[in-house]
């Protein structure tokens, strides 16, 4: 299981307490503080029903243009479909905490997972928060803690570090994440859910710090799915505290691109890891489609085959059923030739030239099939557009899962 490395960005200290949310009487509420004021980039649901840390979220956002002092997420309770005792809910939370942090309210940035439609006790929240307070920390562990109170059918701890060196400073990043179900991402501009919570130490401007969010998002956690269902409450919040010794304004070409780059990786990790643990998933299925007109047409039929029931159900016993792929990408509205289409699974040929490849071997490609990891390719034979999309299978656990989830 992944572990928080000692390398942490400088400037935040982390927390999570037991509110008594959960069912489970485990941690439920988690906090990170920043010494002074962070940088901020966020992107949410694009989901038109939203829960209240939502609303207020892009509030808050505005009114600072970019700017946050203190996360309180609660797990537990998705504070959504509440009615105006949720807004209330989520406001009392943020003055709060703004008054423990002495800091305005509109620096303080709200989060929720759980059930949807279900009054948040928010007396425990607002009980936590000194509790919380009271036990901040920059040690690995006090990360590791508030990574793991946001969790709730997740299995696994979901956490990626980076660093940038600039000569004789560095700079470093963390990430972590919850999610296992209820993924499928589609998430924009400041517009069981996916939460993810990027730290930098990094001096850099909100405006170039949504300029490197974006594009990060776009290829890791736009790119996923395990069940296609798009949460009220998607959330991916990038906070960069400045006390490094590496200004982005001043830095060279190339630590702007090493930086760049460990972004994506972290970014990359995290979403890897929310599949992997997808409810239920017995297999993690990249969708590698190329050639296609474009890089949107070649994401639309990556999406029309990872939300496809049949194709998932096949990939859980490891069928080689091909017929199932072509028909998803057939109905994704996309236009294409037929005959100019190859399909291979882990390098081999399943389907080309309009008809099943001469070379198909069902029975070595159900044996690749088999293993936890594989890549379906698709070549659209059109152009120059392409996607990876990365997926999983669906089994009886993820429907025992979802079918108990508020009972």
């Amino acid at each position: 299981m992944a572990s928080v490395r000692k390398e942490l960005p400088k400037g935040f200290r982390w927390a999570a307490v037991k509110a008594g949310i959960k069912a489970s009487g485990r941690p439920d509420l988690a906090v990170a503080v920043a010494d002074t004021a962070a940088t901020a980039a966020v992107m949410f649901t694009k989901n038109q029903v939203v829960a209240a840390p939502i609303i207020v979220g892009r509030e808050f956002m505005t009114a600072t243009g970019g700017r946050v002092r203190a996360v309180v997420v609660n797990a537990g309770n998705a504070n959504c479909a509440t009615g105006k005792a949720g807004l209330d809910a989520a406001y009392a939370t943020c003055k709060s905490a703004a008054e423990i942090f002495e800091c305005p309210q509109n620096e303080v940035f709200p989060s929720s997972t759980g059930i949807i439609g279900v009054p948040l006790p928010v007396e425990k929240l607002l009980a936590g928060l000194p509790i919380a307070a009271a036990g901040l920390g920059s040690r690995p562990a006090d990360a590791e803690a508030f990574a793991k109170a946001i969790m709730t059918t997740d299995t696994k701890l979901k956490v990626s570090q980076g660093c940038v060196e600039d000569g004789a400073n560095s700079v470093h990043i963390f990430g972590t994440c919850k999610g296992a179900g209820m993924i499928g991402p589609q998430l924009g501009p400041p517009h069981a859910t996916m939460l993810v919570y990027l730290f930098t130490d990094l001096a850099i401007g909100a405006e170039d710090l949504r300029g490197l969010l974006g594009p990060a998002v776009e290829s890791s956690f736009n790119s996923i799915s395990v069940d296609g269902d798009t949460s009220t409450n998607d959330t991916v919040l990038l906070l960069a505290s400045g006390a490094s010794s590496v200004n982005w304004d001043a830095a060279s070409t190339a630590v702007r691109s090493s930086f760049t780059k460990e972004l994506q990786r972290v970014c990359d990790e995290l979403a890897h890891a929310v599949i992997d643990d997808g409810e239920g998933a017995t297999h993690v299925v990249t969708l590698d489609i190329t050639s296609a007109r474009s890089n949107t047409e070649a994401k639309t039929i990556a999406k029309s085959i990872a939300h496809s029931p049949l194709c998932k159900t096949a990939w859980s016993s490891a069928d080689p059923n091909w017929g199932r792929l072509l028909a998803a990408a057939g109905y994704s509205g996309v236009e294409f030739d037929l005959e100019k289409v190859r399909i291979t699974i882990e390098g081999l040929p399943v389907f080309e030239n309009g008809v099943r490849a001469e070379a198909f071997d069902e029975a070595a490609t159900h044996a690749v099939m088999r293993e936890r990891e594989y890549t379906i390719s698709i070549d659209m034979g059109q152009g120059d557009g392409s996607c990876r999309f990365l997926t999983c299978d669906l089994t009886v656990e993820y429907v025992h899962i979802n079918a108990d989830y508020s009972t």
